[in-house]
């Protein structure tokens, strides 16, 4: 300070110094206010891996409800098989995977989230297109193409488990493309495939999709997540999740 008959007056040293303590004090009470946000959920960044991301599906209607419910949370989020989600987990790369089915993995939490009804794809002009629905019987002498990506190695083993019985006969040929080309191919008769409802949704002219009558059960989707993550918006994300299905959403 400088003294004066009037008082005192802050030097520029002063001045320097108040407006530096100024700033500081705000990124200070930002970064106080920042953590609580992140404390509650309502701010941060999550990572999830998914086997595919459709519009009009149960999981992209979660993931917009949950952009809507917590805006300052940024979303990352991968696609790939289940086997890659798991190995990412496990590796901190990632904070909930998504896989079809309900696996059991000792050193992960998991939960199932929704189902699905299975269903055959078919070209359009395949003799079963016309029928309201379809049998695995009525399958076991096409040729079935998965991919490798996505649920396609999911894909494989669960027409194997439906029509092992029928081997050496059955034929399941597998192929390193996108959803979208897979189902271009079965538009032009390469062969059939079996896929959730969700994907029904897509655009893919020439393609018919019939309801596996005696299919057991619908396909289960389950989140899996590590037992150390104690992220609130991890626990958020879910608590919608199961508020969605309780609400007896459907695709």
């Amino acid at each position: 300070f400088e003294r004066h008959a009037r008082g005192v007056r802050l030097t520029d040293a002063g001045r320097n110094f108040v407006e530096r303590i100024a700033a500081g004090i705000d990124q200070l009470d930002h970064a106080v206010k920042t953590a609580g946000m992140v404390a509650q959920g309502d701010r941060g960044h999550m990572r999830i891996g998914v086997p595919a991301l459709i519009s009009g599906s149960f999981l992209a209607e979660l993931l917009g409800a949950f952009r809507e419910r917590r805006p300052g949370v940024t979303l990352g989020i991968t696609a790939g098989t289940a086997r890659d989600a798991v190995v990412e987990l496990r590796s901190n790369r990632l904070d909930l995977a998504i896989v079809a089915g309900a696996p059991e993995i000792p050193d992960c939490h998991s939960k199932c989230m929704w189902s699905e009804r299975l269903l055959a794809a078919l070209p359009s002009s395949h003799p079963l297109a016309e029928r309201s629905g379809s049998h695995w019987s009525d399958l076991a002498g096409e040729t079935f193409l998965v991919r490798h990506g996505g649920t396609g190695p999911q894909a494989y083993d669960h027409i194997v488990l439906r029509l092992a019985h029928r081997r050496p006969t059955l034929s399941i040929l597998r192929f390193d493309v996108e959803r979208a080309t897979l189902l271009s191919m079965i538009a032009q008769g390469y062969g059939v495939t079996i896929v959730s409802e969700a994907t029904s949704l897509l655009h893919a002219p020439g393609v018919t999709f019939l309801p596996i009558l005696d299919e057991p059960e619908p396909l289960a989707f389950s989140a899996i997540w590590s037992p150390h993550n104690r992220s609130p918006a991890l626990r958020s994300l879910l608590d919608l999740a199961d508020e969605m299905s309780r609400s007896g959403w459907t695709t």
